[in-house]
């Protein structure tokens, strides 16, 4: 939307699942980047192959915005019940930055989100050499567990 030619970040990643990933929230923030609403799309891989893509919406009133990573999950979970299996995120630069664009981790919130529905989930994180798939819990050790519903979700009846 921007008319601005920004780099793909997925160019430099040789894993296929990671580069499938990381250029289709690329595509999808490229397309719909907007300044003070949308900076971060997100894709997210399911067991069937399937990616499901989600758009940061940003609000006046910041708790109100919604992260990609969220999108993604419920635009998944909208579409299938398939397990969860990896997920990356593309931060578009904003006019006054550099045009590149960069693979972002999920936010602590998502992490806990994300780990809330998908505890085996992969993301797609850059290490300081090149992208890599790392286990989502371990960016969380220390993840939350309430009492709402089991701690494994898949003994939900």
């Amino acid at each position: 939307m921007t008319g601005r030619t920004v780099a793909d970040p997925a160019a430099d990643c040789t894993d296929p699942v990671i580069r499938d990933l990381v250029s289709a929230a690329h595509a999808a923030i490229s397309s719909r980047y907007v300044l003070a609403r949308h900076q971060i799309a997100a894709a997210l891989l399911d067991a069937d192959g399937r990616l499901h893509i989600g758009l940061h919406l940003d609000a006046m009133v910041g708790r109100a915005s919604v992260c990609a990573e969220a999108g993604a999950l419920s635009a998944a979970r909208l579409a299938t019940g398939a397990e969860l299996l990896a997920i990356a995120a593309v931060r578009y630069p904003k006019p006054t930055e550099p045009a590149v664009a960069r693979i972002v981790p999920p936010c602590g919130l998502c992490r806990e989100l994300l780990l809330d529905h998908a505890p085996g989930l992969t993301v797609v994180v850059h290490d300081g050499t090149g992208a890599v798939l790392e286990p989502l819990a371990g960016l969380l050790p220390h993840k939350y567990v309430g009492t709402k519903w089991p701690a494994d979700l898949t003994t939900r009846t």
